[in-house]
């Protein structure tokens, strides 16, 4: 199929330069679209039909369409309707499926096939979750960025895949469900469904932070599908140089959704009254519109509450056309042309910029933030002067380009901006880890799908920032997208059984009205807890020097075990303490990688700060300190969800090192209990 695009001659088909210009760079992505992935099989599985209209046909089921050079079928994409019943077909529902073949593939080579007959009697015949083709297709190591999960999608994945363009989707789901899997493979049905309409309005996967994005950057390209971009929520809002840290009590503040009317009332505050009327000169004739005239035009674009710019593009017509019924009642008879001339006086120019001059974002959040008055008189019934006081600075900035800025205040500018000219809007975004935004950052990715859908991946009792979100409605409506739909998953296929056992002990102390996460594999063996000597004096001195570094060689030593299996190692700690472990590990002589970094055969091992954790997984994990973990966020509640982030990013195993005592939400002693 490579082949036979590389050989078109496009002179042939194109008519001019433009034309075979266009050609040529879809002629381009078409062969990037084709490139042979290694260890990556174009099928995975096989469908053979008993009844409907497909009775009689067999087809294999891949990641893209594959055809004959006589341009017939080969392989089906996994996202056509005739290959659903490979992911929804059951005995219960065959869906006209007679049988269904999983295919086991071990370094792009066919090693294994695995049938599951759903018609005709009874026999042995695997559940889908647990057949052994699909237990190791799962459990296979994850040396490497995140992988497809094409042939283990389950049925309510599946459904959420699959649902339509239209509605936006949040889905509610623990760790190991595969939530994020989900909204990725959303996005290439939807290309599949809607390619052109998607084309043309564009998609976006908006991440936690680039660790994460470079993770999950080859998922896509892997189904065939090069054009999805991918950001942070700070890329989307970079219009200023961040270069401070808001303290919590800011930070709470400024990412508060009430910032947006002070905002709005601010911006509003430069409309000034007209109080002198227009007078234009056109040849011997002057028109004059008085100043109650002018005062009603903009009192009427006041109240269509159009964005800021606009109304301030409208007002020159308005007043022209104002001039023009004058014009037009002294019997002459104007047209557009001497409308447009009459807005371009100088006249009205000035008359706009006096009623209604521009406003630049930047400047209008730092006058907020510089000025007490200014900030309190838009704030007054918004916030109390305790709210004022923590998000005004101490020292004023001189300017745009001085000013100390924060993420919050950089999602506040973004604000600002939209309120002057609207944001362009994507036909589909995915946002991940979406329980760590504040609303007016919510507000920030809904501006980028107003018209256009989303799906919405996150796990409440993950959020670990102070404005996590407490529930999805609330956080669905500050999105925009008030009407989505609401899915669970529940199933858990990759943190072992035994290990998210082990860290939902803490959902009650943190997110008690979260469904617990029921995984489907067991792993005995998967959890590992180790206690290093002299805990309790190491707790009493705080940081000796000589318990850490028995703590330090503890987490060598379990990271050596470790790297004597097939597969990744992430080695999780608090922040405080990777400067302390990156040197034990280098005297050591174990290399490790910073996360994000692509993982390989020979350099397995990474160093993983707790606060850039999330998302990411590795086959093992060795967890340092857990007490450390907890004590590292503002709060005992945010440091037990870090800690369950922590505990989770495991899929073959997990070793827990501590000196300290582990927290007791974890062991279930209470400080209470008596000794």
């Amino acid at each position: 199929m490579r082949e036979e695009v590389e050989a078109l001659d496009i002179a042939d088909v194109t008519a001019n330069w433009v034309n075979k210009q266009a050609m040529e760079a879809r002629t381009e992505q078409r062969i990037r679209e084709l490139a042979d992935l290694a260890h990556t099989p174009l099928f995975f599985g096989r469908l053979d039909y008993s009844g409907g209209d497909h009775e009689g046909h067999q087809f294999y089921i891949g990641r893209r369409h594959v055809h004959d050079g006589a341009g017939e079928p080969m392989v089906l994409d996994w996202r056509a309707p005739v290959s659903q019943p490979f992911y929804q077909a059951s005995r219960t529902a065959p869906l006209d499926v007679d049988l269904r073949r999983r295919f086991g593939f071990t370094g792009g080579e066919l090693t294994a096939y695995e049938d599951e007959r759903l018609t005709g009697p009874a026999g042995p015949d695997p559940a889908p979750r647990t057949g052994r083709l699909l237990q190791e297709e799962i459990e296979r190591p994850r040396v490497g960025p995140m992988r497809d999960i094409v042939a283990t999608i389950q049925p309510e994945q599946d459904e959420i895949v699959r649902s339509g363009l239209g509605g936006t989707v949040c889905v509610q789901g623990g760790p190991g469900t595969g939530k994020t899997a989900v909204g990725l493979h959303r996005v290439a049905y939807l290309l599949y469904a809607h390619r052109e309409r998607l084309a043309r309005t564009g998609t976006l996967v908006i991440g936690p932070n680039r660790s994460f994005l470079h993770y999950i950057e080859q998922v896509l390209p892997a189904l065939g599908e090069l054009e999805v971009a991918q950001a942070t929520v700070a890329d989307l809002v970079a219009r200023v140089a961040v270069r401070a840290v808001d303290s919590p009590a800011a930070a709470l503040v400024k990412g508060d959704a009430r910032m947006a009317e002070v905002l709005r009332r601010a911006l509003r505050s430069h409309v000034t009254p007209p109080g002198e009327p227009v007078v234009v000169e056109r040849g011997s004739r002057r028109w004059r519109i008085p100043a109650y005239e002018l005062a009603e035009i903009v009192a009427e674009l006041q109240e269509r509450d159009i964005r800021y710019g606009a109304a301030g593009e409208a007002l020159p017509q308005r007043i022209a056309h104002a001039v023009l019924v004058r014009m037009e009642e002294a019997g002459e008879a104007p047209d557009d042309r001497v409308q447009d001339a009459v807005a371009r006086h100088h006249a009205v120019k000035a008359a706009v910029k006096a009623v209604w001059p521009r406003v630049d974002p930047a400047k209008l959040v730092l006058r907020l933030l510089s000025e007490p008055d200014f900030l309190a008189a838009h704030a007054e019934g918004l916030l109390d002067e305790e709210e004022q006081r923590a998000i005004v600075w101490a020292k004023p900035a001189r300017g745009v380009k001085s000013a100390k800025w924060s993420a919050a205040d950089a999602v506040l500018i973004d604000e600002a901006a939209d309120l002057v000219q609207r944001t362009p809007s994507l036909g589909h975004v995915v946002l991940d880890e979406a329980q760590d935004l504040s609303p007016m950052q919510y507000r920030a990715v809904g501006r980028r799908c107003s018209t256009g859908s989303a799906t919405v991946l996150g796990d409440l009792a993950q959020g670990t920032t102070p404005w996590a979100t407490a529930g999805w409605r609330e956080a669905l409506a500050h999105l925009g997208k008030p009407d989505a739909v609401v899915e669970e998953l529940t199933a858990g296929f990759r943190v072992p059984r035994e290990v998210i056992s082990y860290a939902s002990r803490l959902l009650p102390h943190m997110a008690p009205g979260l469904t617990e996460v029921e995984s489907v594999r067991e792993a005995p063996g998967s959890l590992d807890v180790h206690e290093v000597p002299g805990g309790a004096e190491g707790a009493a001195e705080g940081a000796a020097e000589g318990a850490d570094g028995e703590l330090d060689a503890a987490v060598v030593g379990a990271c050596r075990t470790a790297l004597l299996r097939e597969g990744s190692i992430g080695v999780i700690a608090a922040d405080s303490r990777i400067p302390a472990l990156a040197a034990a590990l280098t005297a050591a002589g174990l290399a490790f990688l910073d996360p994000g970094r692509e993982t390989t055969a020979e350099s397995r091992l990474t160093l993983v700060p707790a606060s850039l954790a999330k998302g990411l997984e590795y086959d093992y994990v060795v967890l340092d300190e857990p007490a450390e973990v907890v004590d590292g966020e503002p709060d005992e509640r945010t440091g037990l969800r870090r800690l369950y982030v922590v505990l989770t990013r495991a899929v073959s195993g997990l070793a827990v090192v501590h000196r300290r005592p582990l927290p007791h939400q974890l062991t279930g002693w209470s400080p209470a209990d008596p000794a």
